[in-house]
């Protein structure tokens, strides 16, 4: 009798293991999707190019970049559309910018080997754009009838701190488009 309550009681402590261990690994197994249906989609170009853009920059002296907040070596940029289902209304487009690894100084940190210097991302207008969070631009606009669009933003070095020694300097920025 002994034996056999010894039994049951290990069989009922395995199963209750058994079933813990199958609730936490089930726990952990979620998948989560997302998506959008919207009235308006079109293809999203950097430069004209639709995949794995790169954008180059000239190469700048260092002693340009010796002061605090100083910039240097502006260069445009282009975001397009194309390929859109013609509009009867004007369409307002946003760009997101997200930045892969983001200063103190909310400009793009440099990953390559300069020090001191980072990349600083310009809106239409020329202003900086805060990369501390997604940044919503607007400026572009899918006018009615229209199958294509397109605006200029600005990327340059600049040194937050001064003191900017040469190297490489890369930097990595997610975009996207948002129809308003």
């Amino acid at each position: 009798m002994k034996k056999s309550m010894i039994s049951v009681a290990s069989a009922l402590g395995l199963t209750s293991v058994v079933m813990f261990a199958s609730s936490a690994a089930l726990a952990n197994n979620t998948i989560t999707f997302n998506g959008e249906v919207t009235d308006q989609t079109c293809s999203v170009t950097v430069n004209g190019n639709a995949a794995n853009p790169v954008v180059l920059l000239e190469s700048v002296s260092a002693a340009l970049l010796q002061d605090a907040g100083s910039t240097a070596g502006d260069k445009t940029f282009n975001i397009g559309i194309t390929d859109c289902t013609a509009p009867q209304g004007n369409v307002e487009v946003s760009t997101v910018f997200v930045g892969n690894g983001v200063t103190d100084g909310g400009n793009l940190l440099n990953t390559g080997d300069a020090e001191n210097v980072a990349l600083q991302i310009k809106d239409a207008n020329g202003d900086a754009v805060d990369l501390s969070s997604p940044a919503k631009l607007s400026g572009l606009v899918l006018e009615a009838g229209a199958t294509s669009a397109s605006v200029d933003f600005g990327v340059a070095y600049i040194s937050e701190n001064g003191g900017a020694t040469p190297g490489e300097v890369k930097g990595a920025l997610q975009y996207a488009v948002e129809y308003n």
